[in-house]
């Protein structure tokens, strides 16, 4: 038995142990009804949920799992959470918590940018990133200060995409400044479109097209000091498409990385009335659902090893998610 296995048997056991296993008010249903677990969180995951589930369902006909845009409800009343926030996070108090990838998060811009013309190639040292992002009144003087105009984007909400980008760098969300978008990670990207002097900071899956592969038209990335000696070598560049970007980042020793905005995507379920087909999705998501992660612009998680899904499949998964509109 793996890792993940030896995991989920514990946390099996420990929940029916306790008789803790109880249907929620979304996904009560009649023994001859389907039944129906509700999935809410991060938006930019939901391309690789909705595969997930495509997956699961296939094997699991009996099942209907639904993704619900949170909004204004109370997240804690879903059957499954799917957070990038900390995993200390106040929300998930009294959840079991699975770990299933990794994200990593980049500073981009426009690509028409004066930031992209001065820094595209030679990249910002860490001083520099605080001084474009950060309000810190106790800072000193960047000894290379940014001289070209720039507008930073920032999320209006809490959430975890901004929260590990601070953390990263030694600050809060509360400390970024810049322009407030309202809404998820997304509509940074439109905002960054729209702005030939705008620069912000996002996954990586929204950065580039998992479909070609490539940088999403109109951004640019920024690469920086990613060890924080000072210099930005080659490898800090960070070149070439998603694939080889991920190949990158997984390989690097953590010194080499310790500037790189990196945090743990997982799954959780409320330990007091866990669904029992939410935790059996939960179990097949960490059995083989890391089999996707690349695919969508996801990392392993850590210490994991690499067992991808067929190329040929992936793509065929990409065209049907095409062809749905997502």
């Amino acid at each position: 038995m793996n890792s993940a296995n030896r995991i989920f048997a514990l946390i099996f056991l420990t929940l029916f142990s306790q008789g803790a296993v109880a249907q929620s008010p979304q996904s009560a249903t009649s023994p001859d009804s389907v039944s129906v677990v509700v999935i809410t969180g991060a938006r930019f995951l939901y391309p690789l949920l909705e595969h997930w589930i495509d997956a699961y369902v296939k094997e699991n006909p009996s099942v209907q799992l639904i993704i619900d845009s949170r909004g204004s409800n109370d997240p804690l009343h879903y059957d499954i959470l799917a957070e990038v926030r900390t995993s200390d996070d106040a929300l998930l108090r009294g959840r079991q918590v699975v770990n299933v990838g990794r994200y990593a998060v980049l500073p981009v811009t426009h690509r028409a940018s004066p930031l992209a013309e001065a820094y595209g190639e030679k990249g910002l040292t860490v001083e520099q990133i605080k001084e474009i992002f950060f309000d810190d009144i106790f800072k000193g003087e960047s000894k290379r200060p940014v001289l070209v105009a720039y507008t930073p984007y920032r999320r209006l909400q809490r959430a975890g995409v901004p929260e590990v980008f601070s953390r990263t760098f030694g600050y809060t969300q509360k400390d970024l400044k810049g322009n407030a978008i309202a809404g998820a990670d997304a509509h940074i990207v439109k905002a960054l479109l729209r702005d030939t002097e705008g620069v912000s900071f996002l996954p990586i899956s929204l950065i580039y097209d998992v479909n070609s592969r490539e940088i999403n038209e109109g951004l640019a990335l920024l690469p920086f000091d990613l060890d924080g000696n000072n210099r930005i070598s080659d490898d800090e560049r960070l070149r070439g498409d998603l694939d080889e970007l991920i190949a990158t980042i997984e390989s690097a020793e953590p010194r080499s990385v310790k500037h790189l905005p990196v945090a743990d995507i997982h799954l959780s379920v409320d330990k007091s009335r866990a669904h029992p087909e939410a935790l059996a999705f939960l179990r097949w998501v960490s059995e083989q659902g890391h089999t996707a992660l690349h695919a969508y612009g996801f990392l392993l998680p850590e210490g994991a090893v690499s067992s991808q899904g067929d190329p040929q499949d992936v793509e065929m998964d990409r065209r049907a998610d095409r062809k749905r509109g997502r």
